[in-house]
């Protein structure tokens, strides 16, 4: 069992333990591929940790965006955090439905906008239900509680700085997406997007970083995929996937190594793939 860390990952256990604590908030932060036929609200209003909150990662974006679930701005997420009853002083605990998927990306939004007491349930609502743990379908009660923002703009990068750090090779960049997307060899779920990979950049499909039941693997076996990937964690490290969603969950592996120099693409490859200007590479890396 992966050691409990409330800015990173914590236990099924350590939840149950401290859910009556008076500063803790947990989010449901549930999001699926469109080709997963799931809704995430109506899950979440039909079973939920009790006293969770549902943060719908598409509403809470910048709609100014032609990109999906773009980094909202910052008053925006102060409006959505405080509507939900989340503010300074509490602690966060993020979890999704299919063990770890969208819950990282949600802890790694909040990290964007400075609050680090935040971590992400391991093994999320699968692993708690199977455990029998109690759940419910009513709604919390929620008062207002303003959080303080601080956007921390060295936690994220954009298509410029992505394509210089692939021509200059000052940074490690990792794909979290499936190994045959990266190559190429599987076509992107999104129409008009070119396939393959940002040039230069490794395959860590985040599946790889994840147990069978959904949880993370212990720190010496994320290593372990990081090397058999070729990752120079020497390096600053860059995360990308297809829409910003599953990158974060290498964000999540690299924090549980204690590795702080490490950004996310937030645009990914709905970006790059559809940019006429960038080059794309093909087959392994």
């Amino acid at each position: 069992m992966a050691q409990d860390d409330p800015t990173t990952l914590v236990s099924t256990a350590w939840l149950a333990r401290h859910m009556k604590d008076p500063d803790l908030r947990v989010l449901d932060g549930s999001w699926y591929l469109p080709a997963a036929g799931r809704d995430p609200r109506a899950e979440y209003e039909a079973a939920h940790i009790p006293g969770a909150r549902f943060f719908d990662i598409d509403e809470i974006s910048d709609h100014r965006s032609d990109l999906p679930h773009m980094a909202p701005p910052v008053e925006k997420f102060m409006s959505r955090v405080r509507a939900l009853g989340v503010g300074d002083g509490h602690k966060v605990v993020v979890y999704d439905g299919m063990g770890l998927f969208s819950a990282a990306r949600v802890w790694w939004l909040f990290r964007l906008m400075g609050h680090d007491d935040i971590a992400v349930l391991d093994g999320g609502l699968p692993k708690w239900q199977a455990e029998g743990r109690p759940v419910e379908s009513t709604p919390p009660v929620i008062r207002d509680r303003h959080m303080t923002v601080r956007r921390r703009p060295e936690l994220v990068r954009n298509v410029t700085e992505v394509a210089q750090a692939s021509k200059l090779g000052d940074h490690t960049i990792l794909d979290a997406r499936a190994a045959a997307r990266f190559r190429g060899d599987a076509p992107e779920p999104r129409e008009g997007l070119r396939a393959g990979h940002i040039p230069g950049a490794r395959s860590v499909p985040y599946t790889d970083l994840l147990n069978d039941d959904g949880t993370m693997k212990e720190p010496d076996a994320l290593r372990a995929v990081f090397d058999a990937a070729g990752a120079d964690l020497s390096k600053p490290v860059i995360t990308t996937c297809g829409s910003g969603v599953t990158a974060a969950v290498i964000n999540l592996a690299l924090a549980r190594l204690g590795k702080t120099d490490h950004a996310l693409y937030d645009g990914s490859w709905t970006e790059w793939g559809a940019f006429p200007t960038v080059p794309v590479a093909t087959g392994d890396a």
